[in-house]
């Protein structure tokens, strides 16, 4: 009997314990596309190569996924080329995100996130970026645009028939989730 009460007293001692326990994350999949304007044409490119891990603690969240700048596939190489020479791909070859937010409830269907992006040899910061959040199982999808432009990157933008493209270069963001 005794042994009982002390086996019940250790168990709700150890309780505590496991609820504090930090929520590690690790990226499964992701789908990156920036999205080029000009107006002659549109252009779309894609990663599939982004990696990344996350914790939770304490009701915050800090995630750092990374992608490689060559991975991004437009569907024509010389493009391609020109962008990683624009973006000065060969010295800073990885973009960088740390987001942070929030720990998000169960339930809930969007997180908002503050986001420090590294690329082309310079950080910008977007503060409150929207995603969407969908629970399958224990995977969680995330999915959301961040609001990137050439100017955030000091990009000098690329131009076709002595037009620059637009300004705006939007990254689409799709990626699935799973515990450590």
């Amino acid at each position: 009997m005794m042994n009982k009460k002390i086996f019940t007293a250790l168990l709700f001692a150890a309780l505590p314990a496991f609820a504090q326990q930090d929520a590690q994350w690790v990226l499964q999949q992701s789908t990156l596309t920036y999205h080029m304007s000009h107006p002659m044409h549109d252009v779309d490119g894609v990663s599939h190569a982004a990696r990344g891990k996350g914790v939770c603690h304490a009701g915050q969240c800090n995630f750092l996924i990374a992608a490689p700048v060559k991975s991004f596939d437009s569907g024509d190489s010389n493009r391609d080329l020109h962008m990683i020479e624009v973006t000065k791909g060969a010295q800073f070859p990885m973009v960088v995100v740390r987001a942070l937010f929030a720990e998000p409830a169960p339930t809930a269907a969007t997180i908002d996130a503050d986001l420090e992006v590294q690329f082309a040899g310079q950080t910008a910061h977007y503060q409150h970026v929207a995603f969407q959040r969908v629970v399958h199982g224990n995977q969680v999808q995330i999915s959301g645009t961040v609001p990137a432009t050439c100017s955030d990157f000091k990009i000098v933008r690329p131009s076709f028939l002595t037009v620059p493209i637009k300004n705006e270069i939007p990254v689409s963001v799709d990626m699935t989730w799973s515990p450590m």
